[in-house]
């Protein structure tokens, strides 16, 4: 029986009949699907983890930690471990990524900074994996081989690999002085509900205990929407300012902080540009490379703004121009 009979046959045990209608609510970068369960007076979201490939776990315990801190995040209303079917509450159907324009970003941003101050005042060391040295450089690596080796198509020579190297250990360098907190790994518009209250909170299965300046990057330098860079150094420093005064442990100089967020910047697009030239080039999802260029402005905005990373933006400056995607992965 494939997985959609599957989730038919559960929801109809667990619910008591049969849905009026059960359609894709969602896709992400892994293999969970979620599908939108209609009855007669309320839907419901329903998460499809096949558990070979996925594990429910760490969502049911980031949900509980979430909540805990006030948040607006799914209520696990069922749950198969075995199969790998999670009934969730709806949190609606507008992304921010959908909400968001010149208009409504201020008072969007603004909600989603307030709740990421929720979130990570409720930080404690023991409840979540470090988002350790090790993690970060692995990710790191992915830029390496996905991006530059199989996307580009270009060789590590021993010079350009030592450049890369010596940028990795600098940027690691300010990103691990950073006080940690709870972090999501992926705030972005595209997880992110316009919802009562706003937002609704999706995908945090992945959080860690790791840099506070993370999941705004996340926020504000956004794989998916980009603004003016004024605008998102008013809205860094709005951040900014009320964490400091709700207690988190940021630097007493915004400059400072400044250069703390654009160094998880640049630790974050790197990883970026792997991970969608891996969704490209291994899982055959294509759709992640339009955004590559808005990633790629991102890092090199913030290796141009700091001489320590001028030596990764030459290695930048010398790789081959992106080639355009085909309709198979090569």
């Amino acid at each position: 029986m494939d997985r959609f009979r599957l989730i038919k046959a559960w929801l109809r045990a667990r619910c008591g009949a049969a849905p009026e209608a059960l359609q894709p609510a969602s896709a992400d970068a892994s293999f969970r699907r979620y599908f939108r369960a209609t009855y007669p007076n309320r839907t419901f979201i329903v998460m499809d983890a096949p558990p070979e490939r996925e594990d429910c776990r760490p969502f049911l315990h980031v949900a509980r930690l979430l909540a805990a801190a006030g948040v607006h995040v799914p209520e696990v209303l069922e749950q198969d471990l075995e199969q790998g079917f999670l009934l969730l509450s709806d949190l609606g159907n507008v992304t921010y990524l959908e909400a968001l324009s010149d208009p409504t970003a201020d008072a969007l941003y603004g909600d989603a900074i307030a709740a990421l101050i929720q979130i990570q005042r409720a930080s404690r060391p023991d409840a979540l994996p470090r988002y350790d040295e090790a993690l970060l450089r692995r990710e790191l690596m992915l830029f390496a081989e996905w991006y530059v080796g199989r996307h580009l198509g270009a060789s590590l020579t021993p010079s350009r690999r030592q450049v890369l190297e010596q940028a990795f250990d600098k940027i690691l360098r300010v990103n691990l002085a950073e006080a940690p907190v709870f972090v999501h790994r992926d705030y972005h518009c595209r997880n992110l509900m316009v919802a009562a209250p706003n937002p609704g909170i999706l995908d945090f299965q992945d959080a860690v205990f790791g840099p506070a300046s993370y999941d705004l990057v996340s926020l504000l330098k956004d794989a998916y929407v980009a603004w003016d860079e004024r605008r998102v150094e008013d809205w860094a420093a709005r951040y900014w300012q009320q964490a400091r005064q709700a207690g988190l442990p940021l630097p007493p100089a915004f400059a400072d902080f400044l250069r703390d967020f654009d160094w998880m910047g640049v630790q974050r697009h790197l990883k970026i540009l792997g991970i969608f030239a891996r969704l490209w080039h291994r899982d055959g999802k294509s759709g992640y490379l339009r955004d590559m260029p808005r990633v790629l402005g991102y890092l090199r905005a913030a290796c141009a703004r700091y001489g320590e990373l001028h030596p990764l933006l030459g290695l930048l400056d010398e790789l081959p121009v992106p080639i355009p995607a085909v309709e198979t992965p090569l």
